[in-house]
């Protein structure tokens, strides 16, 4: 089993900035894929961002150029720069930890970012 816990959730007003960051711990392996999805009310959950043991990031279109990922892979962390924050991107938002090897996912229990205008 691998436990995901995200911190860095918060209330702030359009423009400004949050930092997102996400640790697995527990039966962790190489390769894997970490990575962060929002989730709107009575919706899916939508990729934000991932990035792979290798370093290769993927990013939703509406995030990029404003929303950095990175990792590091000897804490199994990964974190999630956001900036230039709009309304638009209040949700509640996820971490991910996808062990490519066995072929399962693990999910934190979410942190809220809110973003007024």
């Amino acid at each position: 089993q691998v436990q995901v816990v995200e911190s860095g959730g918060g209330l702030v007003q359009a423009g400004g900035s949050l930092r997102l960051s996400c640790a697995a711990s527990g039966s962790t392996f190489s390769p894997n894929v970490m990575g962060w999805y929002l989730q709107a009310p009575g919706k899916e959950r939508e990729l934000v961002a991932t990035i792979s043991t290798g370093g290769n990031p993927n990013y939703a279109d509406s995030v990029k150029g404003r929303f950095t990922i990175s990792r590091d892979n000897a804490k199994n962390t990964v974190s999630l720069q956001m900036n230039s924050l709009k309304p638009e991107d209040t949700h509640v938002y996820y971490c991910r930890y996808r062990d490519t090897y066995y072929g399962r996912d693990f999910w934190g229990q979410g942190t809220q970012v809110t973003v007024s205008s």
